[in-house]
């Protein structure tokens, strides 16, 4: 298999916290034809600075622009033959990246899509156990859930992919993964996912859903809504219903009860949770 390149995307916001581990994270991957891009996104503390220590490539935002300006100008500086949007708080199993991209080339896909593991909502997380192929797209919509949990964190993409359909994340609005997820699986030619790939969303208390205060919250709100009524808008144009959404509710009610009930060490993570 040829070894394609992979650019994995890093916005940075004040997140001196997590930088290192998240970089040591990706450079102790078992796949190394990495080309990381911190984009340090107007930060006021040491973000950029503990970056610089490591092979990474920095792209500085002269002011605080957004997760979403930050992930464009990641797509826009990327060279890879695939790109992956990391959060910096988050975790990747280290075998990732060769699991992804194995998957992506063998079966030809735009998207690969791996397993979720959620710290806090356990129902949410998700692990695949066969890798298997679709292409309808009632079947990526309800493999994924896409509709429910946007993340764009679990993808491997193609880049001529998202250069080819001018996939952009919407600036100024929270919630953005949602408005770019949807779009990209419906216009996939087919997605695979992918067992042995996880991303691990870690839980902290100061990132950008999990701020407390009233008017940050009211915002995310607001941008909920927005981005909801989006996906809706694209599916009634392009004919189809949304899985969890406004089709297969119950479905999605009963494998998030059952979740919740009978799974109960869901999280585990051993491999680079320490």
């Amino acid at each position: 298999m040829k070894n394609n390149l992979v650019s994995v995307i890093v916005p940075v916001y004040n997140g001196e916290k997590y930088v290192a581990t998240c970089l040591e994270n990706l450079l102790n991957q078992t796949y190394n034809n990495l080309e990381i891009i911190v984009v340090d996104d107007g930060s006021t503390d040491k973000s950029a600075e503990l970056a610089a220590r490591y092979p990474v490539r920095i792209i500085s935002h002269e002011h605080n622009k957004g997760l979403s300006a930050a992930r464009n100008t990641g797509i826009d500086n990327a060279t890879g033959d695939f790109i992956h949007f990391m959060d910096v708080d988050d975790l990747l199993n280290t075998d990732f990246y060769k699991k992804m991209v194995e998957a992506i080339v063998v079966t030809d896909a735009d998207i690969a899509c791996s397993s979720v593991i959620h710290e806090q909502a356990r129902y949410k997380t998700q692990l695949f156990h066969k890798r298997k192929v679709y292409t309808s797209t009632k079947d990526k919509l309800t493999a994924t859930y896409v509709g429910k949990w946007g993340y764009v964190w679990r993808y491997l993409y193609r880049l001529d992919f998202l250069r080819k359909h001018n996939m952009r994340f919407e600036v100024g609005r929270f919630i953005e993964d949602l408005s770019f997820s949807l779009p990209s699986l419906y216009m996939a030619n087919k997605i695979v996912t992918v067992p042995g790939a996880e991303y691990l969303y870690v839980f902290a208390e100061n990132s950008i859903l999990n701020k407390p205060d009233p008017e940050h919250q009211a915002r995310l709100k607001a941008d909920a809504k927005h981005a909801k009524n989006h996906i809706l808008n694209f599916a009634r144009k392009h004919g189809f219903k949304i899985p969890g959404v406004n089709t297969g509710v119950c479905r999605y009610g009963l494998r998030k009860a059952w979740v919740l009930l009978f799974r109960n060490n869901i999280t585990k993570f051993s491999e680079t949770k320490q």
